[in-house]
C-alpha cells in the first residue's frame, strides 16, 4: 500500500517550522541577499559541507565575517533528504585510495579519521543541543546469496589487510545478522559499529541555528551563478567580495558557471513507511537503529526511524541529459515501486504496510568516485564533495579539513590523501549521459545476473575497473 505526499522529504516535513504544503518550504525563511557585502571567507550553499565549515572556521576565529548563500533554504538539498547515515563510509575503496592518494599508510590514516569523525558529530550535537535523533547502533549489511556471502568475506578480509580488527568490522553468521535485521534468506552479513542512524534534516537545520548563534551570517533564497576571483555572483545581481569562496554545493555544483562538468548530479530516492507496530518491530529487529544494507551491486540503504518508521533508499533513477535538476526527477514512479517491492522483499512482514512518503534528491558523483576537499590560493577558492552519497559523515571531515585550510594550518587532517585530489572532468554531453545510464542499468544487471547464475558479475568486474575500483 502506498500513498504519496508532497513535502520534499520525510525529514523535511518533521523539522520544526517546516510546512507540509507543497515542496515542504519552511514558513520562516531567512532574508535573501539584496546589496553587495564584504565578507573574510563566503561560503556557497547551507548544507552539510558549508554548515560544518562554517562552525569549524567560527570556533577557529569569532573574529572572521562569514557569510553563507542559499539558494533555497538551509538543509534543502541531499543534507535535508538522505538515508540518514552518519557513517565512516568513503566512496573509494582503501586499495584504491592507496593507489590514488600515495601509499597503504595514508589510506588507513583516512579511514581511522573517518572512523573518528561519526564520534565527532556525536559530540558536536551534544555539545550544541541539537536535536537529530543521534542512535550510533552501527550498520549491519546483509548477505543474501552465496555471491553476496563471499564479497562480505572479502571485504572484511581488505580491512583485515589494513589492520584494521573486529572493533571496526566483523563477519557475521546468519544467526548474528539476523538477529541484528531479520530479513528474508539471510545467510551471514558484517558489523560495524562506526555509524549513527540520525534525522538528517534536523541535523542540518540546527547546525544553520548553531552557527548563526557563532556569528555566521546566512542568507537564503540566494542563488549563486558564478565565482571568479574572490567575487560572488547572484542570480539577482548582488555580488559578495570575499578574500576566500568555498564552493559547497554538492550535487548542484553545475549550475555554477564553469562547474559544469566537476560532479554529476546523480538521484537517489526514498521512500518511508507508517509508524509500524511492536509486534512487526520484534520480526525486524533493528533494536539498536542500526542502519542496514545488504551485498547486492545497485545500493540500497534503510534506517529505523526515532518515530518507528522504516526509511528505506536506493539508487536506479536515470541521470539526466545535461546535468539537469529539476522537482519533477524527486519522484519516479517506476523507481519508488521497485523500492518499495525490495523493502518488502526483505522484510514480507511489511507487505501490507502503508507507504506514506517517497520523494528523492540530486547526490554529486565526481569522475573517479574519489571525494576530494581543498583549497587553491591562487583562486582563492575552497571546494569539497563529490562524496556519492556517503556525505553525512565525511562532510564533517571536510569542514574541519576546510577551516584549518583556509585558516592556513597544518594538521593531521590537512594531510589526508583526499585533500586537494583533482578529478578528471566528466565528458561533455552526450557522453556524460551515455556512461552514466550505461552504470546505472550495468549494476543493475549484475544483480539480475548472480540471481541467475549464482557466480559473481562479469559485467561488476568490468564496470568496477571503468571506476577504478
Amino acid at each position: 500500500m502506498s500513498a504519496v505526499d508532497g513535502s520534499l522529504s520525510l525529514w523535511l516535513e518533521q523539522v520544526a517550522g517546516s510546512g507540509s504544503e507543497s515542496g515542504g518550504q519552511t514558513a520562516d525563511r531567512r532574508p535573501a541577499l539584496d546589496r553587495d557585502i564584504d565578507a573574510d571567507i563566503a561560503i556557497i550553499g547551507a548544507g552539510y559541507t558549508g554548515l560544518w565549515t562554517a562552525y569549524y572556521l567560527a570556533k577557529a576565529d569569532p573574529s572572521l565575517r562569514i557569510v553563507v548563500l542559499e539558494k533555497e533554504f538551509a538543509g534543502f538539498g541531499a543534507s535535508g533528504r538522505n538515508g540518514g547515515w552518519c557513517s565512516a563510509l568513503f566512496p573509494s575503496s582503501l586499495a584504491k585510495v592507496a593507489k590514488v592518494g600515495g601509499g597503504r599508510d595514508r589510506a588507513i590514516a583516512l579511514q581511522r579519521a573517518m572512523n573518528a569523525t561519526v564520534d565527532e558529530v556525536g559530540r558536536v550535537v551534544a555539545e550544541e543541543g541539537v536535536d537529530c535523533h543521534w542512535a550510533k547502533g552501527g550498520t549491519v549489511v546483509l548477505a543474501r546469496t552465496p555471491v553476496q556471502y563471499e564479497r562480505a568475506k572479502a571485504s572484511v578480509e581488505e580491512e583485515r589487510s589494513y589492520g584494521f580488527g573486529e572493533e571496526d568490522v566483523r563477519l557475521l553468521s546468519a544467526a548474528e545478522a539476523s538477529e541484528m535485521a531479520g530479513a528474508t534468506s539471510v545467510l551471514g552479513g558484517t558489523y560495524t559499529p562506526h555509524c549513527a542512524a540520525i534525522q538528517p534534516a534536523m541535523l542540518a537545520r540546527g547546525l544553520a541555528g548553531v552557527v548563526e548563534k557563532l556569528g555566521v551570517t546566512l542568507y537564503e533564497g540566494t542563488a549563486v551563478e558564478a565565482i571568479r576571483d574572490g567575487v560572488v555572483t547572484t542570480a539577482r545581481g548582488t555580488r559578495v567580495r570575499a578574500a576566500k569562496v568555498v564552493r559547497a554545493t554538492e550535487g548542484y555544483t553545475s549550475s555554477i558557471a564553469g562547474f559544469s562538468r566537476d560532479v554529476a548530479p546523480v538521484y537517489s530516492l526514498m521512500v518511508a513507511t507508517e509508524p509500524l507496530s511492536d509486534e512487526i518491530w520484534e520480526q525486524i529487529g533493528l533494536a539498536r537503529r542500526q542502519t542496514f544494507s545488504d551485498f547486492r551491486h545497485l545500493i540500497v540503504y534503510g534506517q529505523r526511524t526515532a518515530d518507528g518508521r522504516l526509511a528505506f533508499g536506493g539508487r536506479g533513477a536515470p541521470y539526466h541529459f545535461g546535468s539537469r535538476i529539476e522537482p519533477g526527477f524527486d519522484r519516479d514512479a517506476r523507481v519508488h515501486a521497485e523500492i518499495r517491492r525490495t523493502l518488502v522483499d526483505l522484510f514480507p512482514v511489511l507487505k501490507d504496510t502503508m507507504f506514506t512518503h517517497a520523494w528523492g534528491g540530486a547526490l554529486g558523483v565526481p569522475r573517479d568516485w574519489f571525494a576530494s576537499v581543498g583549497y587553491d590560493p591562487a583562486r582563492r577558492l575552497g571546494w569539497a564533495g563529490g562524496y556519492v552519497g556517503d556525505g553525512v559523515g565525511a562532510t564533517n571531515l571536510a569542514g574541519r579539513t576546510l577551516a584549518d585550510l583556509l585558516t592556513g594550518r597544518d594538521t593531521e587532517i590537512t594531510r589526508l590523501p583526499w585533500v586537494n585530489h583533482r578529478s578528471r572532468r566528466w565528458e561533455p554531453e552526450p557522453l556524460r549521459w551515455i556512461g552514466a545510464n550505461i552504470g546505472l542499468r550495468t549494476m543493475d544487471a549484475a544483480d539480475a545476473e548472480e540471481a541467475r547464475t549464482g557466480k559473481p558479475s562479469v559485467r561488476a568486474r568490468v564496470f568496477g575497473r571503468f571506476l577504478g575500483h
